[in-house]
């Protein structure tokens, strides 16, 4: 297959941007046995509709069926599976092997993508996976770029190769964690994680119960159990040499301004790798958009060996940007957007748009529907106008720069 960009979605709004923004297949997960269980899954309902979208742009939907299961998840599985090969998906997600065999037996028709919390590590386990029928292997996050490279020169030809390239890294082995399920009593493999390594811990001595001391990190934080941010976009074609095919971005929890900004930088630079055009400069334009999205810092993962850092550690979240609104129309010299955070006269505002990139302006006059002036753009959810002076488009977004 060619080179595949593939976005998560937890919405439909999600979905529509991520197809809008340049991606060539989104994951999704179902209203079962998906590992984001906690609003980020679809309906049968939607999930069809998603199915449908992507089809009538030429793209693909994933369906996640990652949980670790017991008996009755495989038995309720097996219909599971027929019900999202009737609807059109794509592919499924799976990581145990007992959900793998049991889609290959009664949904034949429906591609089976081994999840990476399987954590398939080396060409042995691949080419057993692929003897099963799995189409693609999403990789173990442990790899290094050789490792990787290895594998792909072992492993059937056939087999694809799936790696993640963006977004949040788990502190535990492969992401199987029981740190929330022994907190919270909801586990992170059945879909309920409540992310407790993001969580500001203190440190109580045994003897002086009730009396907490800060863990110190540098003076930053006490997020001691929080990873970086993964975020590959530097050496996206060593992981072409090495034989990825489909880029991963993580971030079914995430939303659709975080998607966009995502999903067009990484489009940009895969287009721009595959066209000859890539250069320092345009690398540089496309770091500073996912800079404007929230993001822990960033580091390259495993890739290279040990965790190697492409930010210094400034605290637990950054962003050079906040969502302002969605743009709904532009006309002579105006655009009316569906506000998201307040705008107000003298923020410097960008345009995200897959048309242009780090188009901005500066907020200037300010108008309510009905054309009354307003000093300013104040309650979220609401409809303003705002003179703009760049070509804009319906379902471009608009952030204000920090």
């Amino acid at each position: 297959m060619s080179v595949e960009l593939l976005a998560p979605a937890g919405s439909m709004e999600c979905l529509r941007t991520a197809l809008r923004f340049g991606a060539d297949a989104v994951y999704v997960g179902g209203p079962m046995l998906q590992l984001r269980a906690g609003g980020s899954g679809f309906g049968m309902d939607d999930l069809a509709r998603a199915a449908s979208l992507a089809h009538a742009e030429g793209k693909r939907l994933y369906v996640a069926v990652n949980a670790f299961m017991d008996g009755a998840d495989i038995a309720a599985l097996r219909t599971y599976a027929r019900e999202l090969s009737a609807i059109g998906a794509d592919a499924v997600i799976a990581s145990d092997l007992g959900a793998i065999a049991a889609i290959r037996e009664c949904a034949s028709e429906l591609d089976v993508h081994v999840s990476t919390q399987a954590n398939c590590l080396n060409s042995a386990a691949a080419r057993v996976y692929c003897g099963m029928g799995v189409k693609r292997v999403v990789l173990g996050r442990e790899m290094t770029l050789s490792q990787i490279r290895a594998l792909r020169d072992a492993a059937p030809a056939e087999l694809e190769l799936e790696a993640f390239v963006h977004g949040a890294m788990c502190m535990s082995y492969s992401g199987r964690c029981l740190i929330s399920a022994y907190l919270t009593g909801r586990s992170a493999n059945a879909g309920a994680c409540t992310q407790p390594c993001r969580w500001t811990y203190h440190l109580m001595e045994e003897t002086r119960p009730g009396e907490y001391f800060p863990v110190e990190e540098d003076g930053r934080g006490t997020t001691i159990l929080s990873s970086f941010d993964l975020n590959c976009l530097d050496f996206l074609d060593r992981l072409m040499d090495a034989g990825v095919t489909s880029f991963k971005i993580e971030g079914r929890m995430k939303t659709a301004y975080y998607v966009a900004t995502v999903v067009n930088a990484y489009r940009r630079r895969i287009d721009a790798i595959l066209d000859g055009s890539a250069t320092a400069r345009k690398l540089a334009l496309l770091q500073r958009e996912l800079n404007c999205a929230s993001h822990r810092p960033y580091a390259s993962g495993f890739y290279f060996g040990e965790m190697r850092r492409h930010a210094p550690a400034e605290g637990p979240y950054l962003q050079d940007a906040v969502f302002a609104g969605t743009v709904l129309r532009s006309e002579g010299g105006k655009i009316e957007i569906e506000l998201r955070n307040r705008v107000a006269p003298g923020d410097r505002l960008e345009l995200v748009s897959p048309h242009s990139l780090g188009e901005g302006f500066t907020a200037r006059d300010i108008w309510s529907p009905t054309g009354e002036a307003l000093p300013c753009a104040p309650v979220p959810g609401e409809r303003y106008l705002l003179s703009c002076d760049c070509p804009a488009h319906p379902g471009d977004l608009l952030r204000r720069m920090l």
